[in-house]
């Protein structure tokens, strides 16, 4: 038997907010534009190749699974350093997170166009070099990616590093970064393996683009929120009060 006590349901809460931040992530306008060249580029074949060769496909599914280790790599060390930090201000943790929940707030107001921070609209990219068509290239790319689009996908990141601080163990904070790292890097996957569907539904979520940030949004509004009022707390008491199932395993 296993039990989860209020603290791994909270856990369980933030990692699902964590993936969905990853998803949207994926999904905002600086990085879908983007994926079919990163596909091309980091396979060394045009689209059309990867579309109508099988050994293109198997490589560019091969090369997208070292491009999500790379992203992944850079996002576990900032969850496990955010939460190290955090636990080093553990005596102010009530006010941290209030303080991170203003700050996601702000991020929220920006998707929703009450204001706009000129740096979030910024692409900091890095160049990784000529390393097109090779596994080690992929996953350079991907290191690259995660610190490169940083002030891109700045409000999606920050509000699970400012999560990730608030919790007290390292390896918490890690697996907050990683569901990120899953929520951004699976649908990378997806495109590869489906590559012909995906082409279509980026299309159509381009058109959506605007929906998309109102969406996210909201959603880092609602994330804030429950940063600056303990909310957390309350999600993970009403988890275990609806799901009773999660109490215990085996």
């Amino acid at each position: 038997m296993f039990g989860i006590d209020l603290a791994e349901a909270a856990l369980a809460a933030a990692m699902f907010v964590a993936a969905t931040a990853g998803l949207m992530s994926f999904i905002s306008p600086c990085v879908l534009p983007i994926v079919p060249p990163y596909l091309a580029y980091m396979s060394g074949a045009s689209i059309a190749e990867i579309k109508s060769d099988g050994r293109a496909r198997a490589k560019a599914i091969g090369v997208s699974v070292c491009f999500v280790l790379g992203l992944s790599t850079v996002f576990l060390i900032m969850g496990a350093a955010s939460s190290a930090f955090g636990s080093l201000f553990l005596q102010h943790k009530i006010l941290l997170a209030r303080i991170a929940g203003v700050v996601v707030i702000i991020f929220g107001l920006h998707f929703l166009h009450v204001f706009r921070i000129p740096i979030l609209d910024r692409e900091a990219r890095l160049d990784a070099g000529d390393q097109g068509g090779s596994a080690f290239g992929a996953y350079i790319l991907g290191l690259a990616f995660a610190f490169g689009w940083t002030p891109c996908i700045g409000p999606y990141l920050g509000t699970i590093l400012g999560i990730a601080a608030q919790q007290d163990q390292i390896i918490r904070g890690s697996a907050l970064l990683g569901a990120y790292a899953l929520g951004l890097g699976i649908p990378f996957l997806l495109a590869a393996i489906f590559l012909d569907r995906a082409m279509g539904v980026m299309n159509q979520l381009k058109r959506h683009m605007g929906l998309i940030e109102k969406v996210s949004g909201v959603l880092l509004l609602l994330v804030g929120i429950l940063l600056v009022t303990g909310g957390f707390t309350t999600l993970s008491l009403w988890l275990l009060e609806t799901f009773p199932s999660l109490a215990t395993f085996g």
